[in-house]
């Protein structure tokens, strides 16, 4: 197993990796950014000493390594051709956003996400679900093309909500959960990169509380928050307020990003908005199904449980408060302003 200043080593070498694919100005250095990206990720994937790691890393290697090679082959078709322009041919476009689709595990290439997040640590599921995400998604608003990505739409906010039914491991649900945020974020790129910048950052923030709470309580399965939680009703009640927030239920945090997005993407098209937001009452569903079977199971607590209270830290509370009244504070200081 890596120690900690190597883990951190290669952490640094993947956001730099991001950075240079995010920073380049042409497609051969873009590619090299996400292959660097790829090459410090995998060490951290199979970090941790047992099967499911280093075949959650297999599986990932294996698919980044088919996007990446169908990437350097549209690349290799541009810089042979300089006639060839992504913009102006469809089919190569298409292609071009496939590869970068697949990269970041949007419908249709999505199947290797949910199995991948299953073997993986909370910390290294967040980067995946996060940070991962951040350079094919500013590649695609360079030459994106608005009906296939309309299509990515979709089908990523309808997989991602139909695919969190049943669910018995967590991992797996917030996989699906990345999913259909991936929908709304590809979404409100199609209005401009400031929209899908903002949603960006507030789906961070809350995947951030949710996963800090799973990883501080050791906790990958629904039966084990029943147990964990069942001496600290105050944390249950954040926990589960917190899967509400992700699923953008006012008045939530998380409804403000859907809110901004539901605004401005109504004007240009209704149409893909109206199966967005029915898909996203789907995955309201199952949340608020989890959120009352957790309530509502009785259980019976022994005398001495007060002595094995979880003392829950001040950061995930602090959190916690912010993914579940963060709406009401920012309309506040608005109207202050």
């Amino acid at each position: 197993m890596f120690n900690n200043l190597t883990n951190l080593m290669f952490l640094i070498i993947l956001m730099l990796g991001s950075i240079i694919s995010i920073s380049s100005n042409s497609w051969l250095g873009a590619w090299m950014g996400l292959e660097i990206n790829l090459l410090s990720f995998i060490p951290l994937l199979s970090n941790l000493k047992n099967s499911t790691s280093t075949e959650s890393a297999l599986k990932y290697f294996i698919i980044q390594a088919l996007a990446s090679t169908t990437l350097l082959f549209v690349i290799l078709l541009l810089s042979f051709n300089q006639n060839l322009v992504p913009s102006l041919n469809p089919n190569l476009n298409i292609i071009l956003n496939s590869a970068l689709l697949m990269k970041m595990g949007a419908a249709p290439f999505h199947s290797w996400f949910p199995e991948v997040m299953e073997g993986l640590s909370w910390l290294m599921s967040f980067i995946l679900m996060t940070w991962q995400k951040i350079a094919p998604m500013v590649l695609i608003s360079y030459c994106y093309f608005s009906k296939f990505i309309m299509m990515a739409v979709i089908l990523s906010v309808i997989v991602g909500s139909i695919g969190g039914f049943n669910q018995t491991n967590l991992r797996s649900l917030m996989a699906y959960s990345s999913i259909n945020h991936l929908g709304w974020m590809l979404g409100s790129l199609m209005i401009s990169t400031m929209y899908w910048l903002t949603y960006f950052l507030f789906y961070t923030f809350l995947s951030m509380a949710i996963i800090y709470t799973f990883n501080f309580l050791n906790i990958f399965y629904f039966n084990q928050i029943f147990s964990s939680l069942n001496n600290n009703p105050i944390m249950k009640f954040s926990l589960f307020c917190n899967f509400l927030s992700l699923g953008g239920l006012p008045p939530f945090t998380g409804f403000l990003p859907k809110w901004i997005v539901i605004q401005a993407l109504s004007e240009l098209n209704l149409f893909l908005i109206i199966i967005m937001v029915m898909m996203t009452l789907i995955t309201l569903f199952f949340y608020i199904r989890l959120t009352y079977s957790a309530f509502m199971i009785q259980s019976l607590q022994p005398s001495w449980s007060k002595l094995w209270e979880i003392k829950t830290p001040n950061s995930v509370m602090l959190m916690n408060f912010m993914s579940m009244f963060g709406l009401i504070l920012i309309t506040f200081i608005y109207l202050i302003i």
